[in-house]
């Protein structure tokens, strides 16, 4: 009896997940937090790479557009996907909305000090007006749409984790991410694109093909520290392998 019990606790077809409460995961909620809240700041100030004015009919092909939260933001999915493999989707849909509660925070403090009386000396109103005043509509857009999206990144990797338990790595976190990061970057484009001054529709096709190509393609060229991650934290997870 206690043989059989012992392959089984070790068994790797298993569908296995560390506790929340365990070593890493405070740490990691935590930098999530904080790359999720970054990102919404500085994706106030929209970036183009190039300055030749190409179209394909309607469509801007040239300069292409993203926004500054673009650059760090795939971050955001890779911690999510760290999340989810490790931990399950209950434990990635706690982190997702401890990282909004604290977008939220963010914004309305913002705001107060933006409607607070400055000092007499203070000239900057209308630039802290000007960089910050955007981030409410953003954080609204990130929202809606990282919340969509990670949600569906992690219940696609974890589906596809209850199928083949500990093999395919590699390609869950392939196929969660392209589904997350595509939900996502269109949402998010949807709603933020008036506040970074996008008002064609060219404009929105750039924007939101250039956001997908560029975080897809962070998160993929991440895949290998991805991967180590994930291995480091399932050796070293107490009750993973329990």
């Amino acid at each position: 009896m206690n043989l059989m019990a012992s392959t089984q606790s070790t068994n790797p077809e298993r569908i296995r997940f560390a506790p929340r409460g365990s070593r890493y995961f405070d740490l990691i909620v935590a930098y999530f937090c904080v790359v999720v809240v970054l990102s919404n700041i500085v994706a106030a100030k929209p970036l183009q790479i190039g300055s030749a004015e190409i179209a394909l009919g309607w469509i801007q092909v040239s300069p292409l557009i993203l926004d500054g939260g673009a650059i760090l933001f795939p971050i955001a999915y890779v911690l999510g996907d760290v999340l989810s493999e490790v931990y399950g989707f209950k434990a990635a849909k706690r982190a997702t909305f401890a990282a909004f509660g604290a977008s939220v925070l963010a914004v309305v403090t913002f705001w107060l000090v933006q409607k607070a009386p400055g000092a007499f000396f203070y000239e900057n109103q209308a630039a802290y007006e000007a960089v910050l005043g955007p981030v409410a509509q953003i954080v609204l857009a990130s929202v809606v749409a990282y919340v969509t999206g990670q949600l569906l990144n992690a219940k696609v990797l974890v589906a596809m984790k209850n199928r083949t338990a500990e093999k395919g790595l590699v390609g869950r976190l392939m196929a969660s991410t392209l589904a997350g990061q595509m939900i996502d970057t269109f949402i998010f484009c949807a709603i933020a694109s008036t506040a970074i001054g996008i008002t064609t529709v060219g404009q929105f096709v750039n924007y939101f093909v250039v956001g997908v190509i560029l975080k897809v393609s962070v998160e993929f060229l991440l895949l290998p520290v991805t991967v180590r991650v994930i291995a480091f934290l399932k050796k070293n997870e107490e009750g993973y392998w329990a």
